[in-house]
């Protein structure tokens, strides 16, 4: 077993690297909706604006090797090995990873379990009301095991997080609304002959041009603590926040607060422009000592007040494992502290580092709390991406507290089940209740959110992308097909504002399309790698999964691809999962 693990990081130690420095790119269009309604059962304020560096869309050229579509389980792992090998020959910035325990998870790392989304039937609870969620960390810190040769914690696999990892083609918001919603309707069979249909809404955040970019305030909060001593660790995140020091200029103001058995100010409201003095301040860090992330927060929250900037992008960026161990340190007294300080109008993400004892739900609730986002880092191509390529999304929010409700009408739909967003379940009463926090997106941010749909006169089947058995009678079929199908809602605040507003958008029966566009598929392929990654009964088969990705021809940039690779890690690696996440084969 350790020989066949040892073989599985030298193959998978090339997979972050295809991401390279690149920023994201959208698939490609999506389909148009056909209206085949009888088809569908029934410092001081700066004083001039800045300038960031820009940066550049690019393009990718479909894989060199194509899995075959017809491929079984058994023939993959020779494929991956074969594909791997000849990148292995030609990256010379493979990620050296240590074997990790054969057949072992990280006993010290930490995840919250949740049980998955059932179906709802309309008749009982016709709104479906949840907070979005722009963290991707569960992506990348999945990524991060299967290159050392393990499954994920099947609780460490959020699918939201997988899915929103990714770019679809949304378009830009209109007029002075700070996001867009796109809806698709489709058949669901494309995918294990599910008897379902698919909803997917996908909503996009205003990009912030690079001319109009506010000046920003930054405090970097860095766990020095002796946890922090791996190279993916504390030397990681000074490369990352170097990369961040890259995009800074005079009008912005940088300070560096540390902690570990004792909080500590290494940089004290330093001008963006002083690359030497913030890269000199950054490779002072040394990892030692206890960890005591309360004084820390504190001070890096007392430090970005004292810079505040009024107008500007007041943020805290916190990079850790989460291994707090000193005063407050559990979850629920992490998420109180950090709601009594958002007040402040400063806003907290988390960057997480790490393996090993990587404490996942601590971070989430700081960055949830914070009114941040939480990534994961797993290696410099993430830093980039994160911390470069999606900069403005990472550090400028343009809309906070953003909620979705979608109803449906029971005159054309019978059952629904969300995919994903388990923890970020709202009542239906907090979507109007501007007190009740909720996610928060940054500039470019997409949020893609999807339901299996069981039609008012279908028949729910159990094998769907995510589906499970229920009990189901249909009613009488209407005299006529119903016009609406759903309304979406979505509701949320300015940056610095305090009362929510609405947007609205109406699915109608006739905006059914048979063949799923191309971010839908996409999008569905990673929710059902999600959903085996988790040992769901219903997950499609990994061989679907790869088949559909070729033959429709949706590994449109290297994001995609290291995707489809990750796909065949996993299947070779589920021969001998001790959580038998083998179903679906």
């Amino acid at each position: 077993m350790k020989q066949r693990n040892n073989k599985l990081i030298a193959l998978a130690a090339a997979v972050v690297m295809t991401v390279g420095a690149f920023t994201s790119c959208a698939s490609g269009d999506n389909a148009t909706a056909d209206n085949k309604a009888d088809s569908l059962p029934a410092v001081t304020e700066a004083e001039s604006r800045i300038t960031a560096p820009q940066t550049t869309d690019k393009t990718f050229d479909a894989p060199e090797e194509k899995a075959d579509a017809t491929m079984t389980p058994s023939d993959m792992p020779e494929t991956a090995g074969k594909e791997y090998a000849r990148k292995m020959e030609t990256n010379d910035a493979a990620l050296s990873c240590e074997a990790a325990p054969d057949g072992a998870f990280y006993s010290g790392e930490e995840y919250k379990g949740f049980a998955e989304n059932q179906f709802t039937l309309v008749s009982e609870s016709p709104l479906s009301t949840f907070s979005t969620d722009v963290d991707t960390a569960s992506y990348s810190n999945t990524r991060r095991f299967l290159s050392e040769g393990l499954l994920p914690d099947k609780d460490s696999v959020r699918a939201e997080e997988f899915i929103n990892y990714f770019s679809y083609d949304y378009p830009q918001p209109t007029g002075d609304d700070p996001i867009s919603i796109t809806t698709e309707l489709a058949d669901g069979s494309f995918l294990n002959g599910s008897k379902t249909k698919l909803l997917m809404v996908g909503l996009k955040a205003r990009d912030i041009e690079v001319k109009n970019r506010p000046p920003m305030n930054i405090v970097l909060l860095i766990d020095v603590s002796g946890s922090m001593k791996s190279s993916l660790k504390l030397p990681l995140a000074v490369k990352a926040f170097k990369m961040l020091s890259e995009s800074l200029t005079q009008n912005d103001r940088v300070s560096i607060v540390t902690y570990s058995g004792e909080e500590k100010i290494v940089l004290d409201g330093a001008n963006g422009s002083d690359k030497g003095l913030i890269a000199a301040a950054l490779d002072s860090l040394v990892a030692s000592g206890a960890t005591a992330g309360e004084a820390g927060i504190n001070m890096a929250y007392d430090l970005a007040e004292k810079y505040f900037i009024k107008g500007g992008n007041n943020r805290i960026v916190m990079a850790t494992d989460g291994d707090l161990n000193v005063g407050v340190s559990s979850e629920e007294e992490l998420k109180e502290l950090v709601e009594k300080k958002r007040e402040s109008g400063v806003f907290l993400s988390v960057l997480g580092f790490g393996t090993g004892n990587l404490k996942d739900a601590r971070l989430e609730a700081l960055a949830d709390n914070g009114n941040g986002n939480y990534s994961y880092i797993d290696s410099e191509q993430e830093a980039e991406k994160v911390l470069s390529a999606e900069l403005s999304g990472t550090l400028f929010t343009v809309a906070k507290d953003v909620k979705a409700q979608i109803e449906f009408d029971p005159k054309a739909v019978a059952a629904y089940k969300l995919v994903g967003y388990e923890n970020r379940a709202l009542s239906d009463e907090d979507f109007t209740d501007d007190t009740k926090d909720a996610g928060d997106m940054g500039a470019g941010h997409q949020v893609t959110i999807i339901y299996e749909i069981v039609p008012a006169n279908g028949v729910l089947g159990s094998d769907g992308i995510c589906g499970v058995p229920l009990s189901y009678t249909p009613a009488a079929a209407p005299a006529q097909t119903p016009e609406t199908f759903a309304t979406v809602r979505i509701r949320y605040k300015e940056p610095e504002g305090d009362t929510g507003k609405e947007l609205t958008r109406t699915v109608k029966t006739g905006d059914y399309n048979a063949e799923p566009g191309d971010d839908l598929a996409f999008a569905c392929c990673v929710a059902g790698f999600a959903k085996y990654l988790r040992g769901s009964d219903t997950a499609p088969s990994l061989s679907v999964l790869l088949g559909t990705l070729n033959s429709r021809s949706l590994l449109t940039d290297n994001y995609r691809q290291q995707f489809a690779e990750l796909i065949k890690i996993a299947a070779e690696l589920s021969a001998d999962d001790p959580q038998g996440r083998d179903n679906g084969q």
